[in-house]
């Protein structure tokens, strides 16, 4: 892995390699979705793990279909900076989701979700744990790392990129949540995306996803 995050990726790889690779990253997410919104249970533990699978997936297409480093797609040794400017996005990002629910929400009458909210909830917090850990690794590597930079070489166009996975991004989470909550999604894909660009660095990324559900998880 590298500590550069304007390291170059490799030679561009054949157009086929890159949309098999986008179709794992931003496809069959929303399909495994769209399949399952509403699973508990068996079915919801077995979800999570395909989810798990599919991130390992990707890291695994990356270095063994691709041959690339997993650096390609932002994965690269943390430093010091990778935690001051993830927990600087969380604090970002938590604070526009506040004023979304407390003054966009009330503004237009929407609601949350928290049929949703409180199936989350329900479960034991260690299997939350696992599902916001889950959830920032297996997001951050398919919607961030991986789509941004493979569509960045696809179209050339480094921001039309980024709209592209966030838009993904955003419409996995109807589904679920509800059309409401897709300004609480659509504004912490941006914070997430507008990081991505500028640090290049995955695991920072996953920190910021990490501690921003876990706020809304993990601490009731």
């Amino acid at each position: 892995m590298s500590n550069d995050p304007s390291t170059p990726s490799p030679t561009r790889q054949p157009v086929a390699l890159t949309l098999a690779g986008l179709f794992l990253a931003l496809v069959l997410p929303e399909i495994i979705v769209l399949a399952a919104p509403h699973l508990r249970g068996f079915s919801f533990a077995i979800r999570e793990g395909i989810f798990w699978i599919l991130a390992l997936v990707v890291f695994l297409y990356v270095r063994v279909v691709e041959k690339r480093p997993l650096s390609s797609i932002g994965l690269r040794n943390p430093t010091w900076r990778t935690w001051v400017w993830g927990l600087c996005a969380a604090v970002v990002a938590l604070i526009g989701i506040g004023l979304i629910y407390g003054v966009v929400f009330r503004l237009f009458h929407l609601t949350m979700n928290m049929h949703a909210m409180n199936q989350i909830l329900a479960l034991p917090r260690p299997v939350r744990f696992l599902v916001v850990l889950r959830a920032a690794i297996f997001e951050e590597t398919l919607y961030r790392g991986y789509a941004i930079e493979r569509l960045t070489e696809l179209t050339g166009n480094r921001w039309a990129a980024a709209l592209i996975s966030l838009f993904a991004f955003t419409i996995a989470h109807i589904s679920y949540w509800g059309a409401a909550q897709l300004l609480i999604a659509g504004f912490g894909g941006l914070v997430l995306t507008a990081l991505y660009l500028w640090r290049r660095d995955l695991p920072c990324n996953m920190f910021t996803h990490f501690v921003t559900d876990g706020v809304g998880f993990l601490l009731r």
